[in-house]
């Protein structure tokens, strides 16, 4: 079978400098198990299997010596079982299904290194600065039996006035947290190094019912606790790290219970003036007793709920309280309370591990790195589709993006991508029909460090993100560089037919979308289909009149806005509230995780609608919003007052003056350079300031032209000084400075005898000021022109005063008189020159 190699292990083998270096090479990376003094070069093997092929099928045993009659069966059986041995360990190579010897080459490794099944996850990394507690805190996921309805004030709630801990005790307070003026500078797992210090106080005994207060673990916020009564406390809430703004986020835990008391908590540096708490939102508390005894996971809890402004204002900045009263299910349990369904990175995580696991999912779904963020943290990107038969069917599929967690606080949106990923990645056919027409790629968390330390709106360059889609600073804004980057190049392979970034919003009820008006009339009212069908779909979640699509100003940095002007005609952010839902048989309840999720399916149904062939539905969407339009249009004349026929020119109107600005945040908030770049900025706008001081403007052919004739006539000026200084006379330069300043107070009539001598010399227009130069070589020039009439032995008059006789003679013996007449304050010497023909005084024009 290798006969080329009988001839050549009759001689004396040598060491095979590739055999060699392949195997230093493979051991490196882990490949080979034995040693190499273990391992035959390839030669040997090939021979002794060659010669004896019973070894080759019993190995060291001997059991089975059948030999095989057909070499070509042989050699295939020789090749599996050099993949096969022990000695080689490669993952590379694939066979195919049926188990035939016809290996190839697995795809890629990613650039990062992902969690494995056999490992644990990849541990979240803190900045340096935070403190962080070992403990791993899981929750359950439970649907409420029975609707969560909003809480109906009484009017009787109680407010209460804030006595801060000059009155109190503080019993739980986080003191190394970075706030404004510093900026991020390193990670770690774990974050700060050393012991961690246990915050909560320390109780005097078993009578003692003081809560032990926590939030240094994943997603955690609180600041400070100060008990002001005995069942009575007041919660600062940590801003965003690196930042003094964004207090609205809240998760924490209790501990030390009692049963029967009524607690009283109140949040005393809230920073928005409407909330939902004032409609009726309830705070959500989850008891580890009951989650470990009945299965019960988070609820809506509290009553006398309270949402006013605080007395206490931080600078120019006013705050405001939520208090809400409660009562635990048990004593000495431990209770968690936050502002929203938390979803950690590690939730995350744990939910991508098990479709990384799955034989069946991870087929069409592949995981990959998108970028890590500024702490190191992984920003994950899936991929979703079903292989393709042909590169032709691969290449005419559209995509559709999908993204969430840009801020971390809203964790809304991360509930309804796990209730897409769940559908999407599911058995049903409609799924598979999906798969099969779209490239689906999903950004699950955009902003990981955020959701890790616990922000609202930030990352930890101290900015929105969402305010940033524009950015070139890749280092500052690495998961939002990189997904518009990704967007851009898939934009280049095939149409992205929708991109979507889910978000959670604060003050209005329900689910609804914010897009873009289009400008091309072609697809007038397009965008407005698809949230108009997926109304249809979620009736009692999603409210079409809560949609906008008015692109303002301070939101051209936003996911959507950026994404349309790259030529996403159907770009959107949607927003579904941190509170309930207003709209049929779920009015006036909270959502539940379980509602958020089945909004992540109607998504995926609304897409099938939306792209039927059968184009019927989208007709009569476009026609119903036609409809609605032409009513808001003469809704917005009659509260203007005027009346108009708008049969023929109602679609001319422009959509963005009929719709009112969106209700998000204050943009310029959370806008600008990330925080560590400020100093520097502020550096380089001083140095450029500086230089814009020192550095001459740019100058007109007209103004160049005068400046070389000034130097010329400040050259002519100095060689007149020379001559004059040899003959005995002071110099002129040294006069010129008192000359002109007593030129200033000239009367006019001199000045407009002057001017045309100088407009003549100078080709300059009437009018043009004289100058020191200019006025001292047209005394020279004087001189010059009645020193070339006169004879030897006269002497001449150097007075620029000009006669009114152009025929006078020059008069004899006059005196060299550097004075004027017009100065009589200055009192000068007079002196004689004897003019010699050889002296000769050029001037250039």
């Amino acid at each position: 079978m290798f006969p080329a190699l009988e001839t050549e292990l009759k001689q004396e083998t040598l060491p095979d400098p590739y055999e060699d270096f392949m195997f230093h090479h493979l051991q490196y990376y882990g490949y080979f198990k034995a040693q190499k003094g273990s391992l035959p070069n390839s030669a040997m093997h090939q021979h002794v299997w060659k010669n004896n092929p019973r070894y080759l099928l019993s190995g060291s045993s001997g059991e089975r010596e059948d030999v095989l009659p057909d070499p070509l069966q042989k050699e295939k059986l020789l090749y599996s079982l050099m993949l096969s041995s022990p000695l080689l360990k490669s993952r590379q190579l694939l066979h195919d299904e049926f188990g035939e010897v016809n290996p190839c080459l697995r795809e890629p490794r990613d650039l990062f290194s992902f969690f494995s099944s056999r490992g644990p996850l990849q541990p979240p990394r803190w900045p340096i600065e935070c403190e962080v507690i070992k403990e791993n805190l899981h929750h359950i996921e439970w649907v409420p039996p029975q609707p969560e309805y909003f809480y109906q004030p009484t009017g009787n709630e109680k407010l209460p006035e804030i006595v801060g801990e000059e009155k109190g005790t503080v019993v739980y307070q986080l003191d190394s947290v970075p706030t404004e003026g510093s900026y991020f500078t390193n990670s770690r797992v774990g974050g700060k190094r050393g012991i961690i210090r246990e915050l909560a106080v320390a109780l005097q005994g078993p009578e003692d019912n003081t809560l032990l207060f926590e939030s240094r673990f994943e997603s955690g916020n609180l600041q400070k606790a100060v008990r002001v009564d005995t069942y009575e406390y007041e919660l600062t809430l940590r801003t965003d790290l690196y930042t003094n703004k964004h207090t609205q986020w809240f998760y924490f835990r209790v501990q030390n219970t009692r049963k029967d008391a009524t607690y009283r908590f109140t949040i005393v540096n809230l920073l928005k003036p409407k909330s939902l708490y004032t409609t009726g939102m309830k705070p959500l508390m989850y008891s580890q007793l009951d989650a470990n005894t009945h299965n019960i996971g988070w609820r809506r809890e509290g009553n006398e709920i309270r949402y006013y402004k605080n007395n206490m204002r931080d600078g120019q900045q006013p705050f405001y309280c939520l208090t809400w009263t409660i009562q635990f299910p048990h004593d000495q349990d431990t209770c968690f309370f936050a502002h929203f369904y938390p979803y950690t990175y590690t939730d995350l995580q744990c939910y991508l591990l098990s479709v990384a696991n799955s034989p069946v999912q991870s087929q069409f779904c592949k995981l990959r790195t998108l970028c890590r963020s500024l702490a190191g943290n992984t920003v994950y990107l899936l991929t979703i589709t079903n292989p393709s038969r042909t590169p032709q069917e691969a290449a005419a599929k559209k995509a559709v993006v999908l993204s969430a967690r840009v801020h971390p606080g809203e964790s809304n949106g991360s509930w309804i991508m796990k209730g897409f990923l769940d559908f999407i990645l599911s058995s049903s056919p409609d799924a598979h029909l999906l798969r099969d027409i779209f490239v689906f790629k999903v950004v699950p968390m955009l902003n990981p460090d955020g959701v890790i330390v616990g922000n609202y709106r930030c990352s930890l360059a101290g900015r929105d993100l969402n305010r940033h889609y524009k950015t070139i600073l890749k280092e500052s804004f690495p998961c939002i560089w990189y997904t518009r980057n990704m967007i851009k190049r898939l934009l280049e392979e095939r149409e992205v037919l929708l991109y979507c970034d889910f978000h959670g919003h604060s003050r209005k009820n329900n689910i609804f979308l914010y897009g873009c008006n289009s400008n091309d009339r072609t697809y007038w009212l397009h965008e407005r289909v698809f949230p108009l069908m997926l109304s249809k779909n979620a009736p009692d979640k999603f409210s079409f009149h809560s949609c906008n699509f008015k692109v303002q100003k301070c939101k051209e940095g936003t996911g959507r806005v950026v994404m349309w002007r790259m030529g996403i005609l159907n770009s959107y952010t949607m927003e579904s509230t941190f509170g309930g839902s207003t709209l049929g048989n779920k009015r006036d309840t909270h959502f539940t995780t379980e509602d958020l999720k089945s909004l992540g399916y109607h998504v995926c149904d609304t897409l099938l609608d939306f792209c039927d062939p059968d184009r019927t539905k989208f007709m009569q969407c476009l026609a119903e919003l036609k409809e609605l339009l032409q009513e808001e249009i003469h809704k917005k004349f009659n509260e203007l007052g005027q009346d108009m026929d708008l049969e023929g020119s109602w679609s001319d109107i422009s959509l963005s003056d009929i719709e009112s600005s969106t209700s998000g945040s204050d943009s310029s908030l959370s806008d600008g350079l990330p925080v560590h770049l400020l100093n520097i900025a502020h550096e380089v706008t001083q140095k450029k300031m500086y230089k814009k001081k020192k550095k001459k403007p740019l100058q007109t052919r007209k103004q160049r032209n005068e400046q070389y004739q000034k130097n010329n006539l400040m050259r002519e000026l100095k060689l007149t000084d020379d001559v004059l200084e040899r003959a005995g006379f002071a110099s002129t330069l040294q006069k010129q400075p008192t000359f002109f300043r007593n030129s200033e107070n000239a009367s006019s009539s001199t000045m407009r005898n002057e001017k045309p001598r100088l407009n003549e010399l100078h080709g300059r227009d009437k009018g043009t000021s004289l100058d020191p130069p200019k006025m001292t070589s047209l005394i020279l020039t004087k001189s010059r022109e009645r020193m070339q009439t006169e004879k030897p032995g006269f002497t001449a008059s150097c007075s620029p005063k000009r006669s009114t006789n152009p025929s006078q003679e020059p008069v004899p013996d006059m005196k060299l008189n550097w004075s004027r007449n017009r100065y009589p304050a200055t009192k000068r010497g007079r002196a004689t020159m004897t003019l010699y023909p050889s002296l000769h005084i050029y001037t250039y024009p």
